[in-house]
């Protein structure tokens, strides 16, 4: 490794050795899946001797694992300006980059880790990986001059698909989701069996047209005695929401619920957690809510297992018409003109208001800026202002921009998900703004509780139940996913 000296701080060889004390700690609690504390501890190295780049590089892959690709794309950055050779620096770069769908620098740079290291065969599929993705990018640009594209929905012909004499599975009864059918559909996936295509196929379209009457942002109003549960992500964690159900009682039109993104990737178990999902808001339309999240996205789903998995269990044509359906689910909902829930947070200016959140175009793919992506994308922070995204896209929030903003929209308070917690939920700016996330044990690693949110109309006030990870079939999480982050620490 040859690093330039020349502007970089001189360290004492006391200030050298301590680095790489804490650096090694860093790497055993990496390998325990304590990215948290890792991070610190790289930090501590870091304050010690800022020379090397591996300490940046081993920063990047932690901050690569708990989602914060804005502080991972800075770290590798670093290591690479303090050693324009180091492969590694160009790998974490490369996967930073590839995390928030910045395809054409990914490529850019595998090409220069396969350059230098041709027998590496993770940098090898994934760069392929982005060179498809490139590629296919530039055709669909090419091609949507012509504004005569045809809908994937428009091309299924629901007549031609027959149905079997061995499935045994549920079936719609007159084209139509019933209470009997989602029972049967549950207990189809507890014992890992598949929804024949033509009803999946049926649902999707159902679903599609449902969406598409609804309005960026939905009012949804709760009787004063009436409970209503806010969950928060599920990212394919089927069992978790069979359990939540378990807890809490089957959605009905007593028990009503709104879900906050991020229902698939990560884990392998999303096809069954989506087609719960749509089956039950075509059941219940009236008191089942579904809010769109930053991974109900083609990019999201290209890297994060989603379309692997739908091609595997059912083929290409389903995988690409979920993502028409996602283009049109509603970004928040407005809870009795008292409390906004959007998956990811609040906005780089102070004068948003609901009427701009209605107003939004939605039938399209996440943009990197404004207010369709800070929905989706933005975090809460705990200083006053705002910051640049830890994750690269959207913004940071502090205390003062949320109590701004239900000030003007005359909220009580915003209720967001997004981001894993220990204790499956957290009240931040003085209870003005509150994360839900309820996918615990987050890819089988994070050892996090879940937590969901009951109301009552009258109230409001929000009450939290949490729980522990359920056991699931022996399939690992990401199974399906080209996004493996396997390059192993220094």
């Amino acid at each position: 490794m040859s690093t330039d000296t020349k502007d970089t701080p001189s360290v004492s060889p006391e200030d050298v050795e301590l680095a790489e004390t804490f650096k090694n700690e860093a790497n055993e609690y990496f390998k325990k899946q304590s990215y948290n504390a890792a991070i610190e501890l790289y930090t501590k190295a870091i304050e010690q001797n800022p020379n090397v780049p591996v300490y940046y590089s081993n920063r990047s892959f932690a901050y690569l694992k708990t989602e914060c690709f804005g502080y991972a794309l800075n770290d590798a950055t670093k290591s690479i300006e303090l050693d324009p050779t180091y492969v590694k620096g160009f790998y974490r770069r490369a996967d930073a980059h590839m995390s928030i769908g910045k395809w054409k620098l990914a490529q850019k740079d595998y090409e220069y880790v396969t350059k230098v290291r041709p027998n590496d065969k993770d940098a090898k599929l994934k760069l392929n990986e982005c060179s498809k993705v490139v590629k296919k990018l530039a055709f669909e640009k090419a091609i949507s001059v012509e504004d005569k594209k045809k809908f994937i929905a428009d091309t299924i012909n629901l007549d031609a698909m027959t149905i079997e004499d061995n499935y045994s599975g549920p079936q719609l009864e007159d084209g139509k989701v019933t209470e009997q059918f989602m029972k049967e559909l549950m207990q189809l996936y507890k014992d890992q069996g598949t929804l024949h295509r033509k009803f999946a196929f049926k649902i999707l379209l159902d679903i599609k047209k449902y969406f598409m009457a609804q309005p960026s942002l939905v009012d949804v109003t709760i009787p004063d005695k009436e409970k209503f549960t806010v969950c928060g992500d599920i990212h394919g964690q089927f069992y978790d929401l069979m359990n939540i159900f378990e807890l809490n009682g089957l959605p009905s039109k007593t028990n009503p619920y709104l879900f906050n993104g991020d229902f698939v990737d990560r884990g392998s178990f999303s096809v069954e957690c989506i087609f719960t999902l749509f089956g039950y808001k075509l059941l219940y339309p009236d008191h089942f809510y579904m809010s769109r999240g930053n991974h109900e996205s083609a990019t999201m789903n290209q890297m994060y297992g989603f379309d692997g998995e739908v091609k595997f269990k059912y083929n290409a044509q389903m995988a690409e018409l979920f993502t028409e359906v996602y283009n049109w689910l509603p970004l928040a909902h407005c809870l009795n003109k008292r409390v906004l829930v959007m998956h990811g947070g609040l906005f780089s200016r102070d004068d948003v208001t609901l009427d701009e959140i209605r107003t939004i175009e939605r039938n399209r793919q996440p943009p990197d800026e404004g207010p369709m992506c800070e929905l989706l994308w933005s975090d809460p922070q705990p200083q006053d202002g705002r910051a640049p995204s830890k994750r690269g896209v959207g913004c940071q929030f502090g205390p003062d921009v949320t109590h701004a903003f239900i000030k003007l929209n005359k909220l009580d308070y915003i209720i967001r998900s997004h981001e894993v917690k220990d204790s499956g939920y957290e009240v931040a700016h003085e209870g003005r703004c509150i994360t839900v996330f309820s996918a615990p044990n987050y890819c089988d690693t994070m050892g996090n509780k879940g937590a969901f949110i009951n109301l009552t109309g009258e109230s409001m006030v929000p009450k939290y139940i949490v729980y522990d990870a359920v056991p699931h079939p022996d399939v690992r999480p990401m199974m399906y996913s080209t996004n493996s982050l396997m390059y192993r620490l220094c």
